[in-house]
């Protein structure tokens, strides 16, 4: 599935949500997968609006708790404790990176020492990982975007009147496409900017594709002429040309190899996590022997197009490979959903799984598991086993 967006007002955090939701994204499911982050004190104000006759949904994210200062370390850590799936959480990590390293660049400063003012606010991070659960409901797997319309005058924030484009939102929009508008406003913020040069494969005209459906989220603002809104155009193309019996699907894929001989476990495993930060489908770490009878890992890695540079460039900088192999190959993928069921251990979330023939099989998410196992201390197989079970039966 394709996402397009038509960013003729810019882009927000909050547009880009309203728009998801338009799409069909369930107000209420997003609400509760946010209320998994470990955050409190917010909840998701969505009502319906018109700018310049067109309806759209507004979203405002209203905090109960003061303005959170936090360090580019604290949003990590609490991502990698959020219960999603690890493509989310990659994609969701890989956003707030290229902000660390934008606030990093303006302030002289290392990534480490960067310090989140407005972007590490709660009703940020709500934005973002919400963007990133929304794209994912939808089965987007390929986004792409206009050229980014910016406004121009001021805007104030936590270091005073700065000129629009924000100093942050340009370092983000390099060789992104960009057009003046000359409306006295900030139509890109930097956490639009972020989500959409972290989602989005190529930007300009809008792709061939079959339109399935249009969302539109609506900025805070009116403004003239108007209208101040985000359209999401949702549709099939090229990566869903190959829809097979069964639900099954065919696309391509790029796979990346390189067998190291030279490197600690530990070094690898860092590796891994980094590759899957920057968009990584699977990693698989395979033992053999090289040359000489030196034993070896192969390190494989399955991404997609838009990702093959960044995690080539990945392996070169943090393996000590000399060189990587790489080629595209079809894969068939079975037709998956997300699904809550009741449990012994409450409501969980599972993977519902359609098979060949069309019988379906459910499956339980590892970090859902993994929370019970340590809340109930319990070893993670008897969770596992348990579940299993239950749902089987259901």
């Amino acid at each position: 599935m394709i996402a397009y967006f038509d960013c003729f007002s810019g882009i927000s955090g909050d547009m880009t949500l309203g728009a998801l939701i338009d799409l069909g994204v369930p107000a209420e499911w997003l609400q509760k997968k946010l209320t998994e982050l470990p955050l409190e004190g917010f909840d998701l104000d969505v009502r319906k609006v018109h700018r310049n006759g067109i309806a759209a949904n507004r979203v405002e994210v209203v905090c109960r708790e003061d303005a959170v200062e936090r360090s580019y370390a604290d949003i990590v850590a609490l991502l990698e404790k959020a219960s999603m799936s690890d493509s989310a959480r990659a994609s969701s990590l890989k956003i707030f990176r290229r902000l660390a390293e934008a606030e990093a660049g303006i302030h002289g400063c290392d990534v480490a020492e960067v310090h989140f003012h407005e972007v590490g606010a709660t009703d940020a991070i709500v934005d973002i990982v919400g963007a990133v659960l929304g794209l994912e409901h939808l089965g987007v797997t390929e986004t792409m975007a206009s050229r980014l319309s910016v406004g121009t005058g001021f805007v104030d924030c936590r270091h005073g009147r700065l000129p629009v484009p924000a100093p942050a939102t340009l370092a983000l929009l390099g060789e992104v496409p960009v057009v003046g508008t000359g409306i006295e406003a900030e139509l890109v913020t930097p956490t639009g900017a972020a989500i959409i040069t972290g989602m989005a494969r190529e930007f300009g005209p809008q792709p061939a594709m079959r339109i399935h459906r249009v969302g539109y989220g609506a900025g805070r603002r009116e403004l003239e002429p108007g209208p101040n809104l985000l359209r999401i155009v949702l549709g099939s193309g090229k990566a869903d040309e190959a829809v097979l019996p069964d639900g099954m699907a065919q696309d391509r894929v790029w796979v990346l190899e390189t067998a190291i001989d030279d490197m600690s476990a530990e070094l690898i495993g860092f590796c891994v996590e980094r590759l899957f930060e920057d968009g990584a489908l699977d990693v698989a770490l395979i033992p053999m022997y090289m040359k000489k009878h030196r034993p070896a890992t192969l390190i494989q890695v399955i991404c997609r197009e838009d990702r093959k540079e960044a995690l080539l460039h990945r392996l070169l900088t943090d393996t000590t490979t000399l060189g990587i192999r790489h080629h595209q190959t079809d894969r068939r993928v079975l037709a998956r959903e997300e699904k809550t069921v009741s449990t012994s251990f409450g409501k969980i979330a599972v993977k519902q799984i359609r098979l060949p023939g069309g019988r379906f099989r459910l499956a339980p998410e590892y970090e859902v598991c993994r929370k019970i196992a340590l809340e109930k201390k319990l070893p993670l197989r008897e969770i596992y086993d348990k579940l299993i079970q239950e749902i089987g039966d259901a």
